[in-house]
């Protein structure tokens, strides 16, 4: 039986053991002091849970450089990962297809708390366009997807995620307000689209729509095209909202998702 007065600190040891693992995804390899000094690690624990991790696979020691970096357990578990199964067979071909039609970046995004996190990426073949990858974590209050997927839960939910976070203001145009924010949501369920207009990055423009509701699948998903400002015209942001309902509608249909209009 566990000791019950040893639980705290065995809760803590995992807590640490997953920041490190998290730091080591998000981060090239590292070695010891750097990963003390980014994550404040105890040093006397440090070299435990590293050993751990090193021995269980999920880390991964460079006998020479003495670095650290993840290591193949953490790609097995990916691999079997199968959460978002359904929209990584019937999404990348769709998206393809839509960078070529529109010759922009075309994006593919869950929802995490308040962040999308991106699940697949048609880049444009433009030499300007947005560095982006999959993985990457962006605040959802400030991006046409973010908005899209933040639409999919009712306002409550919204709300208290919302109340949850510090919300920051990344350009001139970015709203923090969360009344504001919710507002925003609620003009984008009306007319079927979101917007980013330079609220997350000066010189960079969204459109986006919701793709699956939970209720549907378990996943808040949302598609975009993201694009620079200076690629859009007079009719921007309707000159790709036909183009992104389209591809948003077939790839519903792909899932055997109906019953839920996409914009008007």
């Amino acid at each position: 039986m566990t000791d019950i007065a040893q639980a705290p600190s065995a809760v803590k040891s995992a807590g640490r053991a997953l920041e490190i693992i998290e730091h080591l995804a998000a981060t090239d390899a590292q070695t010891f002091p750097e990963l003390l000094g980014a994550l404040g690690l105890p040093r006397s624990s440090a070299h435990g849970l590293l050993r751990t991790l090193v021995d269980a696979g999920w880390v991964e020691l460079d006998p020479v450089s003495k670095r650290y970096s993840l290591g193949l357990k953490a790609w097995q578990i990916g691999q079997r990962y199968d959460g978002h199964r359904l929209l990584l067979e019937a999404g990348p071909a769709l998206m393809r297809a839509l960078t070529d039609e529109t010759g922009e970046t075309v994006q593919m995004a869950r929802l995490d708390g308040v962040e999308n996190v991106y699940i697949a990426i048609s880049p444009s073949p433009n030499p300007m366009r947005l560095a982006s990858n999959v993985g990457m974590r962006l605040h959802a209050h400030a991006t046409g997807i973010g908005k899209a997927l933040l639409s999919t839960l009712d306002d409550d939910d919204v709300m208290r995620r919302l109340h949850q976070v510090a919300i920051p203001r990344l350009t001139a145009r970015t709203i923090t307000d969360p009344d504001d924010i919710l507002a925003v949501i609620e003009k984008g369920r009306d007319v079927g689209f979101f917007v980013d207009d330079e609220e997350f990055i000066d010189g960079c423009r969204c459109v986006a729509m919701p793709l699956t509701w939970p209720e549907e699948t378990g996943v808040a998903a949302a598609l975009s095209i993201t694009m620079p400002t200076s690629r859009t015209d007079e009719r921007w942001p309707h000159s790709m909202v036909e183009p992104l309902r389209r591809t948003v509608l077939r790839l519903r249909e792909d899932m055997h998702l109906q019953g839920i209009s996409i914009g008007n």
